[in-house]
């Protein structure tokens, strides 16, 4: 997904604009419950932006699976290291594909990134192209911005071409 980039604001600074709305910062003319509405409203629209960011990135991860053609179903063929989080923020995870085939074959993996909860947080799309038959291949998914506490990493959809 090269060039896409999610806006995303993380939880800790949707919790700082709260603790900064909530403290009642006054200019002299604001009362307490104008601020708390103020701080409601911006808490409202970081949700709405995270949420946008989110079906953004997964409307690219369906359309960069829909380009693949004549794909089949890779999903044992994939298996996925353990998430780690880089120096700006993104979550990365190995891929690992296998290839049984009896020629040269590219992946198209799907990876979920999800919290403890098992809520979605972000999705990516890595390609793994020409593994020759009989040999694995590696690719690295990140995902489209900052994620905060522990992720872990599914596959999705895995497609061999």
């Amino acid at each position: 997904m090269a060039g896409y980039r999610a806006r995303w604001v993380p939880g800790a600074a949707l919790a700082g604009i709260v603790a900064v709305g909530l403290t009642g910062c006054s200019d002299g003319g604001n009362n307490p419950s104008d601020t708390a509405s103020r701080a409601a409203s911006a808490v409202s629209s970081l949700a709405s932006q995270a949420s946008e960011a989110l079906a953004s990135a997964t409307a690219e991860a369906g359309r960069r699976l829909d380009e693949v053609k004549n794909g089949v179903d890779a999903r044992s063929a994939v298996t996925l290291g353990t998430p780690t989080t880089a120096s700006d923020g993104r979550t990365a995870v190995e891929v690992t594909v296998d290839n049984k085939a009896a020629s040269t074959k590219s992946f198209a993996v799907q990876v979920t990134f999800k919290d403890t909860g098992g809520n979605l947080l972000d999705t990516v799309v890595v390609t793994v192209s020409d593994v020759p038959a009989g040999k694995t291949g590696t690719g690295t998914a990140r995902s489209t911005h900052k994620l905060s506490g522990e992720v872990k990493a599914e596959v999705g959809t895995a497609l061999r071409y």
